[in-house]
């Protein structure tokens, strides 16, 4: 059986993006990793559901030009549980500074949700 493991992030600030994580998502950490060698620094966020999240720092990485129509990665999004859920995310998120691209609404596709732009240009998707 094929199933997504994680998905990796990397992040200008990682213990920001850790605190991000855990504030608004309950998303639960260990300890941070670090190799001296190359400079690389992690966490894995878990979330419920088995659900991973890898945020990454490390000296040398550059943000590509922000376009929401960029090649890779588009967004990523997280389900909070159901409508009420999304819409009390979404304003607390926007009362914190956070840029609401769209939503919350229905989608074509028949998802309910929000898109938020968070730190260093990334897409999050808050879904019921």
């Amino acid at each position: 059986m094929t199933r997504i493991d994680h998905i990796a992030l990397y992040v200008s600030d990682l213990e920001q993006a850790k605190d991000f994580f855990i504030r608004y998502f309950g998303g639960k950490t260990g300890e941070p990793y670090h190799n001296p060698k190359s400079g690389l620094r992690s966490y894995f966020i878990m979330f419920a559901g088995d659900c991973l999240l890898e945020i990454m720092s490390r000296d040398g990485t550059s943000a590509a030009e922000y376009s929401p129509f960029r090649r890779g990665m588009s967004h990523f999004a997280l389900s909070v549980g159901g409508r009420n859920a999304v819409e009390e995310l979404t304003s607390r998120l926007s009362f914190d500074g956070y840029t609401v691209v769209s939503g919350p609404r229905v989608t074509g596709d028949g998802y309910y949700e929000s898109c938020i732009k968070i730190f260093d240009e990334i897409l999050l998707e808050i879904t019921a």
